[in-house]
């Protein structure tokens, strides 16, 4: 058989068993969240090269993090 680690039966079968156990409705929710954390290691991982980027992308966040709620205003 193949010698890799993840054959596409193994694929299956971890989809199947992430289905059974997360359910049909919070999956996808699951997954877009994997994809964004893995985004943002891939961007953490080129901005080590790249220093100001990595400044900017931490002042960005630490930025978004500080923000107050937006208040309404009632005319």
């Amino acid at each position: 058989m193949g010698s890799g680690l993840l054959q596409p039966t193994h694929v299956v079968v971890l989809l199947v068993i992430a289905l059974l156990v997360l359910g049909p409705k919070r999956l996808p929710e699951v997954g877009k969240s994997i994809g964004e954390g893995l985004k943002g290691f891939k961007a953490s991982m080129e901005a080590d090269d790249d220093e100001p980027q990595a400044r900017r992308l931490r002042v960005e966040a630490s930025a978004a993090q500080d923000e107050p709620p937006a208040r309404r205003t009632e005319d």
